[in-house]
């Protein structure tokens, strides 16, 4: 079965619009400030994204475009001034950066109240201990992805492949707390062929297009395709090898249309939860 992230994400954003117009009835604008620093131009593309996603349900947001020279002090200045601002409910800073700006400290200057993508180390923290109130948006959009196909995880082998902040070390927390059995691989990981074929669940997250095929997938295993490559004549695909491996898996995402649009969703609910925290609205907490 192919997973449309597309189709589950547009559910979710409608049901965000509701939530939407009960704060904005409390007088509240959930507000998102997304911040981009140079001319790279496939962060342009994301940052457009994500703004029509906003203007879709309901969140303002405010762009703010720096030139690739701006020095790291300039930058946290401006994140320092978007923390202090009580009209700014989320905080984004499009990755990467230039190469002269230290990434790590950018999220640390990153209020976590305010912190939408979930990558200040004291939201990490929270997650590692438990604290499911935030969440990194394509983790959550991953777990949601479960959640919407009634896909069990529990006592389940899931092997991950990549290790970043960003998807694999978050989404290995999250995927433990649903009762999985995990397994993170990387660049160093010896067997991964064998590793791979004993995954009742295989979530690939490395950027090497078609990298998961046909020989490391047991019958029956679930694929959760987070890459995001182009082939050299321009089309996109992900780290597995979709026509490859689609009639083995159980359940498969497509790419584009699996993991991508949940990213976004997930970004926009994170708004919402900030939004809420920072004027102390209860957050329905369920379980992850």
């Amino acid at each position: 079965m192919i997973i449309d992230g597309k189709s589950i994400a547009e559910k979710i954003k409608n049901d965000l619009k509701t939530e939407i117009l009960e704060l904005k009835s409390k007088g509240i604008i959930p507000t998102l400030a997304v911040v981009l620093v140079g001319e790279n131009s496939a962060s342009k593309i994301y940052v457009r994204n994500k703004k029509k996603a906003c203007e879709e349900i309901g969140i303002y947001s405010e762009e703010f475009n720096l030139p690739e020279n701006t020095s790291e002090d300039e930058l946290i200045d401006l994140i320092e001034k978007l923390n202090s601002n009580s009209d700014i409910n989320g905080i984004l800073v499009q990755l990467p950066l230039p190469l002269h700006i230290n990434e790590k400290k950018i999220a640390e200057a990153i209020d976590p109240i305010k912190d939408v993508d979930v990558f200040n180390p004291i939201n990490t923290g929270r997650l590692i201990s438990g604290d499911t109130t935030l969440i990194p948006c394509t983790p959550k959009g991953i777990a949601e992805l479960f959640d919407y196909e009634k896909i069990s995880l529990k006592g389940k082998h899931c092997v991950i492949i990549g290790r970043s902040n960003i998807v694999g070390k978050p989404l290995a927390m999250l995927m433990l707390q649903k009762d999985a059995t995990v397994t993170i691989c990387h660049s160093k990981t010896k067997n991964l062929e064998k590793i791979c074929q004993n995954a009742d669940i295989i979530i690939a997250a490395i950027g090497k297009p078609k990298f998961i095929t046909k020989n490391m997938v047991k019958n029956g295993c679930v694929i959760i395709d987070v890459g995001i490559n182009r082939n050299k004549d321009g089309t996109i695909c992900g780290d597995a090898d979709f026509d490859e491996v689609k009639d083995i898996a159980s359940y498969i995402t497509p790419v584009p249309g699996g993991v991508g649009p949940m990213t976004i969703a997930m970004l926009l609910e994170n708004t919402i939860i900030t939004t809420k925290m920072q004027n102390n609205i209860d957050i329905k907490k369920g379980e992850i």
